[in-house]
């Protein structure tokens, strides 16, 4: 009796992986097992890069922050303990935010921070 394989099966997972992996330079996007371990490879990254862009952000939002409040005379750590000791719970990117499209709004928060 002869070997039975399903071609059908194992062609469609290399297909499927070839396909993920279009755009890829040079033998990364053609031949197997290249291509198979670019794209394991692209998926530790990607598992990887979506904590970092957490932090990315956060840092982001910090540094809006510290730019407004020192336009506001103030420091980053100077205006976050502020609000904390005035019990104003808002978060970085709410801030940020109003740091960067609502300057008034800032100031406001800015400035009841200050007062308590």
């Amino acid at each position: 009796m002869p070997r039975s394989v399903n071609h059908v099966a194992s062609r469609a997972r290399r297909k499927k992986i070839l396909k993920n992996t279009r755009g890829y330079f040079g033998a990364r996007k053609n031949v197997w097992t290249v291509a198979k371990n670019a794209w394991e490879k692209g998926l530790t990254y990607a598992y990887r890069d979506r904590k970092n862009k957490k932090r990315n952000f956060r840092s982001l939002w910090i540094q809006r922050i510290n730019a407004a409040a020192r336009l506001e005379g103030t420091t980053y750590s100077k205006l976050m303990g502020a609000l904390h000791k005035a019990g104003i719970e808002i978060n970085r990117k709410v801030l940020a935010d109003l740091a960067v499209n609502h300057p008034e709004a800032f100031k406001a928060i800015v400035s009841k921070a200050k007062a308590a």
